[in-house]
């Protein structure tokens, strides 16, 4: 039997069980008290017999989340209520790490429903697949109107730029993945999550790890995980103008060297508006700019009517958890999709710009 992890992707999944590497489960919170408890739940009563730690960052939250942290911890010794005094998910996640035994290091967010076998399912892809980190495509799940449109919108590539871990048919390696499970020793081994970053330190360590470790990512679709979306439009918008900031950090971090979806808003935006100011100027208006921008939102409004059409049965299977007798239409979803699209890029491309200014004044500094 093989011992080391470097080349366990070799062997089969009978051969998996039998090695069954201990996991430590990392969670960062903030005001969960909504969820936490469902979440704690998966991995206490789950039926991967080697979860060690599960751990509990939280970032300071005012409602209930750390008392029933402590109420499960007090039934089962494995769970753990980490301080976060940093209050972001990187510092959680190195907060963590500074004291995680496992074998294994599997994220986990405080805002999902996981499947039961998504420890099982991470492990097992992460070893045969011989990744250094290994996660699922990323789900929705949506009980309101808004979430419905960003769940569709995150499923168009005018939401996701063709990130590969939004497709629930898509399995092999990419640039990086929703959540994910590492081998604890090399997560050490490269100082961990940046704490530069406070979003987007997930891309980021996937692109250290490649340099660092010559590392790849892989993407199964059996790690089964749903996320809910933002409930209004203005938490959307705050999520995706740090997004945005934290886009910039990394590519600044790796020289440039991040996918070319992670700039686009921003690079595309900035053109348009120089394209628009150039018009403005222009005696006669001869670049038309006014036409171009009136055509570029009508693409957006008809890719998603033509997307919610397109994806309605999909949304009703697996996306729409609200009340059965108020599913809704794809024309509703098309309305909610558009906004959402709206305010996704929009708010990406003004933190990522007001980063890059920051940055000039006071340094790589969130």
């Amino acid at each position: 039997m093989v011992t080391g992890f470097n080349h366990l992707y070799s062997i089969s999944l009978s051969d998996l069980k039998k090695i069954n590497p201990s996991v430590t489960i990392a969670i960062p919170v903030l005001n969960e008290e909504k969820f936490i408890g469902k979440v704690l739940d998966v991995f206490v009563h789950n039926s991967y017999e080697n979860i060690i730690q599960i751990c509990v960052a939280d970032g300071g939250s005012e409602d209930r989340t750390k008392d029933i942290v402590l109420e499960y911890s007090k039934k089962d010794p494995r769970v753990v209520l980490v301080d976060n005094p940093k209050k972001y998910q990187s510092f959680a996640l190195n907060e963590i790490l500074n004291i995680a035994k496992g074998d294994l290091f599997l994220r986990a967010d405080g805002h999902c429903i996981y499947d039961e076998d998504y420890v099982e399912a991470s492990v097992n892809a992460l070893l045969k697949s011989g990744a250094t980190n290994a996660g699922g495509t990323q789900r929705y799940i949506a009980k309101n109107r808004i979430q419905a449109g960003i769940a569709i919108s995150s499923k168009n590539f005018f939401g996701n730029g063709g990130a590969k871990y939004m497709d629930e048919t898509f399995e092999g390696y990419a640039d990086t993945v929703f959540l994910g499970c590492f081998r604890t020793k090399e997560l050490k081994k490269i100082g961990g999550f940046s704490e530069v970053n406070l979003t987007n330190e997930d891309a980021e360590i996937n692109l250290r790890m490649e340099r660092e470790l010559n590392g790849k990512v892989y993407v199964s679709p059996g790690i089964k995980t749903w996320y809910y979306p933002r409930v209004n439009y203005l938490k959307l918008f705050k999520q995706y103008f740090r997004y945005g900031k934290g886009r910039f950090i990394t590519n600044k971090l790796h020289d440039g060297n991040i996918p070319y979806r992670s700039k686009a808003p921003f690079y595309f935006i900035s053109f348009m508006i120089i394209y628009g100011a150039l018009d403005f100027f222009l005696k006669e208006k001869q670049l038309g700019a006014v036409f171009v921008f009136a055509a570029i939102v009508l693409l957006v409004l008809f890719e998603s009517i033509r997307f919610s059409y397109e994806k309605q049965e999909y949304f009703e299977n697996d996306i729409w958890n609200g009340e059965e007798n108020k599913i809704p239409g794809p024309l509703s979803n098309a309305v909610f999709c558009f906004f959402a699209l709206l305010i996704m890029n929009g708010a990406h491309f003004l933190g990522y710009g007001w980063q890059m200014i920051k940055t000039l004044f006071v340094g790589l500094k969130w």
